[in-house]
């Protein structure tokens, strides 16, 4: 199954200030969920953000600031966004079948709610290069059992592309100078 921009909701989840330093290749995962959040705002897919007990671990990183200006912020304290009602009465409001998954930590919040979503009957995709945990291991432990729940593991540039559908639009054109160069 592919993905469809109109079909489609970004989760953007837990990329905070005090837990962002310690994840494992930080600085190219926040690169790729700003670069991938950016095309999603020019498609108008719509974002949504969560905040794991925000008094801890800070807000958002300043990194993501542009991308999330318009999304929806919802503070959690489950590690699955998806048991936080908050969460899951925003993700039912937007009426999107797809969620597209980034954040961290891939092996706690990420694999807790990509299964919840799946379980809740969504189309799940989790972002590979936009994922991370603190240990590189812990992170390819998720992917893999995220894989057995078939939810769907793809990349920043699949997701972009899938959502373009096609070459020889405007749009095409505006994304792939803008944000795809070779």
């Amino acid at each position: 199954m592919l993905l469809n921009a109109a079909d489609s909701l970004v989760v953007i989840v837990d990329v905070q200030e005090k837990l962002a330093p310690v994840i494992h290749q930080r600085d190219q995962l926040i690169a790729r969920m700003r670069w991938l959040g950016e095309i999603a705002n020019e498609l108008d897919v719509p974002i949504v953000v969560t905040e794991q007990y925000s008094k801890g671990l800070g807000i958002s990183v300043d990194d993501l600031s542009g991308v999330i200006e318009n999304a929806r912020v919802i503070e959690k304290l489950h590690f699955s966004a998806w048991q936080e009602p908050n969460f899951a009465d925003v993700v039912q409001q937007q009426n999107k079948r797809q969620v597209v998954l980034m954040g961290m930590e891939g092996h706690v919040c990420i694999l807790q709610t990509a299964s919840d979503l799946k379980e809740a009957g969504y189309d799940v995709f989790v972002v590979e290069d936009a994922v991370g945990s603190r240990r590189d291991s812990d992170k390819q432990s998720a992917l893999a059992r995220l894989r057995q729940l078939g939810v769907q593991i793809v990349t920043s540039e699949m997701v972009a592309y899938e959502w373009m559908h096609r070459s020889g639009t405007d749009t095409f054109r505006h994304i792939t100078k803008n944000w795809i160069r070779g």
